[in-house]
């Protein structure tokens, strides 16, 4: 069939998941910790910012050469006919730098995107690219991320010249709740070693509402109709046992909110199951469900005097007037 997504895949479910099922992955610029398109560019017009990670191409000194265009593994950097610049993703980085979020992030309708601040050990991007088998991607690039509330991780940033306001963000980070904290979201491919910085919760199949009203057991994601391989094969590079946890947890949520609002009584014993407590439940429900915008979006705002010229930085011609 010639997609990894489907590796290890009966032929016949292939046939069947074609028919049957469908859900929709919105992808965009990964703004990777490792990215290919920055490490294919002869000319240097691809970077990655030091203030907050976005990945950005300097318009100025971009030749049209599209290195960057094949380089990208999630093909994300588009080649622009008229100016003969590469153009991506900027990350709507003027609204960032003034604390708000992507436009992308802020007119969804489904309000399904969380944006906020990750630490990380930069030192370690090499070993986690580098991890030689597949299946340990995944945990490896979790294992560079810091615990913002860890006080050594927050000494170390303070001596490093880090804003106590890019701090606080972290602690409050939803994205971090999400990867680290709760184990419920995963990158787009960790085999393609760029360490990503999108990630993805994986979603529940229409089946569940109907075990839900069944004496079946409603955390095996087996009988979903979604594949669970082809989840794992989206986001774990094959490995399914933290995305069948995390589908576990979902139902295991929907199942204690169900109990909770409509028999008067938690249940409690659903949630030890999967190793949650009625405190993770709670938080997980309110910004899964309930969130607000500055629950959903917690961006720093970066104080200008902190920083350098921008227009030297930047080079005269800006970046990506066009950008997707």
């Amino acid at each position: 069939m010639g997609d990894v997504n489907f590796n290890n895949l009966d032929y016949q479910i292939y046939l069947q998941f074609k028919k049957v099922f469908m859900f929709y992955l919105p992808r965009l610029c990964e703004h990777c910790l490792n990215p290919a398109c920055v490490a294919s560019c002869p000319s240097g017009a691809l970077y990655k910012r030091e203030e907050d990670g976005i990945v950005l191409v300097d318009q100025e000194r971009c030749r049209g050469w599209r290195y960057c265009v094949s380089g990208c593994p999630y093909k994300k950097v588009y080649f622009n006919w008229e100016t003969g610049r590469s153009e991506k993703c900027i990350f709507c980085y003027p609204r960032i730098e003034a604390g708000m979020t992507s436009l992308c992030s802020e007119t969804c309708v489904g309000k399904i995107r969380y944006v906020g601040v990750i630490l990380y050990d930069a030192d370690q991007i090499a070993t986690a690219a580098s991890i030689k088998e597949e299946h340990e991607l995944y945990p490896g690039q979790t294992g560079i991320f810091l615990n913002p509330k860890d006080p050594a991780v927050v000494a170390e940033a303070i001596s490093q010249g880090m804003p106590q306001s890019y701090i606080e963000a972290a602690q409050h980070s939803p994205v971090y709740k999400l990867t680290v904290d709760w184990q419920l979201a995963f990158p787009l491919h960790p085999e393609f070693r760029t360490l990503p910085m999108v990630w993805y919760i994986p979603p529940l199949s229409p089946l569940v509402q109907f075990f839900e009203e069944s004496d079946d057991d409603i955390h095996d994601p087996e009988v979903m109709r979604i594949p669970l391989t082809y989840l794992a094969n989206l986001l774990t590079a094959g490995d399914k046992e933290p995305v069948r946890m995390a589908l576990r947890r979902l139902m295991a949520l929907r199942s204690y909110m169900r109990s909770k609002r409509l028999k008067g009584k938690a249940d409690a014993d659903v949630l030890e199951k999967v190793g949650m407590t009625e405190e993770m439940a709670e938080g997980i429900y309110r910004l899964l469900a309930i969130a607000k915008y500055k629950d959903r979006f917690v961006i720093p705002t970066v104080k200008k005097e902190e920083e350098i010229d921008l227009y030297r930085g930047q080079g005269a011609a800006g970046f990506n007037s066009h950008g997707a």
